[in-house]
């Protein structure tokens, strides 16, 4: 279960706020469930709306550096106007959409570094909001997803690290404002590579996978990158050996030097 006190004051003498999540494990195009839990302080108060969203940590280039930012990337109003009388609770249950797109923060259990998305809570009171903090979720690979991810690792690809990126991949069904990379380490069979990053791209239907290649400098040449995408139906992949079908690619890209 998982479970955030967002401590909100509305005010001297005002309510607080706690938001449950009944289950903080979720896929893309699933359900997150909880509840908002508004106690009364020592005076009525009005509340305008209530709403719940999901918000991600994205780097976003800024200038010679990049720099951290906050996107929430959906929200959904779970309340109208209402009254909390003093030491009353007000209840409100809601149930949140996960979007296909949003990106995986846990694989095999284990969560991915630099990954942070969660639930944001956020009341209207008084023609103010008081917004509570991030409220984490573990968000799994679909089994399309996992798919791609075990046969990197039966190539003997390691994991190094995930970012989330503002910015758009032509191309893609992408609608979300950033897109997640994860980079792997390529084994030495693939002499020429010295990582991949993979972005999946999800709708309810299939997804775009993409490859960017980061290819080692020759003797006589600086180091390039490839790129390769293709789709992957999330309900007809079983049928594909995927660990042959990105070695195709990857052989042909990374296995040898580019010395000229």
């Amino acid at each position: 279960m998982g479970f955030k006190k967002l401590l909100a004051s509305l005010g001297a003498g005002g309510a607080s706020v706690e938001t449950e999540l009944f289950e903080a494990n979720v896929v893309p195009g699933g359900v997150v469930q909880g509840e908002v839990r508004i106690q009364g302080g020592s005076v009525d108060q009005q509340i305008e709306g209530l709403s719940v969203g999901l918000q991600a940590r994205v780097e976003v280039e800024g200038g010679d550096q990049e720099v951290k930012q906050d996107i929430e990337f959906t929200k959904v109003r779970i309340g109208g106007a209402f009254e909390v009388r003093a030491g009353a609770v007000h209840v409100v249950p809601f149930g949140l959409e996960i979007p296909w797109e949003t990106p995986v923060t846990s694989v095999d259990g284990q969560p991915l570094r630099g990954m942070n998305i969660g639930v944001t809570t956020e009341l209207e009171i008084a023609r103010a909001i008081d917004s509570g903090d991030l409220d984490p979720i573990s968000v799994h690979p679909l089994p399309a997803q996992q798919a791609i991810l075990d046969a990197f690792i039966r190539l003997g690809f390691r994991f190094k690290s995930a970012d989330m990126e503002r910015g758009h991949i032509r191309g893609t069904r992408q609608r979300l404002p950033f897109y997640q990379e994860i980079e792997f380490q390529a084994p030495s069979q693939y002499r020429g590579l010295n990582q991949v990053e993979l972005t999946f791209v999800a709708d309810d239907r299939e997804m775009d996978v993409i490859l960017e290649m980061d290819k080692k400098p020759g003797l006589f040449s600086e180091g390039s990158d490839s790129y390769r995408a293709f789709q992957v139906g999330l309900n007809d992949f079983q049928g594909t050996d995927w660990s042959a079908y990105l070695n195709e690619w990857l052989a042909q890209v990374g296995g040898r030097r580019n010395w000229l």
